[in-house]
């Protein structure tokens, strides 16, 4: 009877973590960026450039932070704002000359928890 029970056990630990995972989507959700205008509109070089980086869920501005990573991993702040819709983040980009550039970034997202990543780009002569 002991193993039977065991058994029993085993098949419905599977199924309680599933309903678990279920019923808390926000457990795992970060704030993830899903596209950004650097694919659709390349920065042009010596042009002040607003990028828009498009997360999967709302970011706290106030507590996130942006830095434009030139040759030499040398990290300029720039600023940011709150686009039109949830989860969008506009970034001031100064003018750059051509060459290899990143944006680093460490964001809140609104469900609490911390993302940080690079987005590399490159900009090229007309």
């Amino acid at each position: 009877m002991f193993p039977r029970a065991i058994n029993q056990s085993g098949r419905l630990m599977p199924a309680i973590a599933l309903c678990l995972l279920a019923l808390t989507p926000k457990a795992w959700s970060h704030a993830v960026v899903t596209e950004s205008s650097l694919t659709s509109h390349p920065v042009k070089p010596n042009h002040p450039t607003k990028v828009v980086l498009f997360f999967n869920s709302g970011v706290e501005l106030a507590l996130s932070r942006v830095f434009l990573v030139s040759k030499g991993d040398v990290f300029h702040p720039v600023n940011i704002a709150n686009g039109k819709k949830a989860g969008e983040m506009l970034v001031d980009i100064p003018p750059l000359e051509p060459g290899d550039y990143a944006l680093k970034y460490k964001v809140f997202a609104a469900d609490g928890h911390f993302t940080e990543n690079v987005i590399r780009f490159r900009v090229d002569n007309p």
